[in-house]
């Protein structure tokens, strides 16, 4: 009598390669080209021309997942204790994955380690943003002496915080939210 084979047992899924958040570098802008480009066509965020993504290259963050952008985001600083979260984007097909909020808290670590206290984004994605401590604002919550000076910046990014009416048609539609981090919050000294 011959034994009977046991049946093919099913190899095991391969574990999705892991996300790793990191600074962006040069040979990243293309990739974050091509997922700003899509939320862009969207309206869900502003189009950026490559030069502006390559001279802001140092303020981004990339989460590349086997060898591939997956997603991005930067923290661009406004004013001494003010950032902006600017262009966090993730490809569509690792959405809900916690990939965004793994660049959000990367970029949250950036402003601390940078000493702003206070960050600013603009976005469709409120409930996104407020579990990471963001709330909806009203007006523009810096005193007038900085917002005369603020209105010396050429940055679209500064007249959004700012509300100024010629980006209005830009932002319709988007809320502008602010995370305000406490004095006793704040990473003080590091070892």
């Amino acid at each position: 009598m011959s034994a009977r084979p046991e049946p093919a047992r099913p190899e095991p899924a391969p574990a999705a390669a892991p996300v790793v958040v990191r600074p962006a570098r040069t040979g990243d802008v293309p990739a974050v080209r091509r997922l700003v480009e899509d939320y862009a066509r969207q309206r869900i965020l502003l189009g950026k021309e490559l030069i502006t993504l390559y001279e802001a290259v140092q303020e981004f963050v990339v989460a590349e997942q086997a060898g591939r952008v997956v997603g991005c985001g930067a923290v661009h600083v406004l004013w001494e204790d003010l950032a902006e979260i600017r262009t966090l984007a993730v490809d569509p097909g690792v959405r809900g994955l916690g990939v965004g909020s793994r660049i959000l808290e990367a970029l949250l670590q950036r402003a601390d380690d940078l000493g702003v206290t206070r960050l600013f984004c603009l976005t469709f994605e409120t409930a996104f943003f407020a579990r990471h401590g963001f709330t909806e604002i009203e007006g523009t919550p810096v005193e007038q002496d900085v917002y005369a000076e603020m209105l010396r910046s050429h940055d679209e990014g500064v007249a959004e915080f700012l509300d100024l009416a010629r980006v209005k048609p830009n932002t319709l539609g988007n809320s502008r939210m602010l995370r305000v981090v406490p004095a006793a919050g704040r990473h003080e000294e590091r070892a």
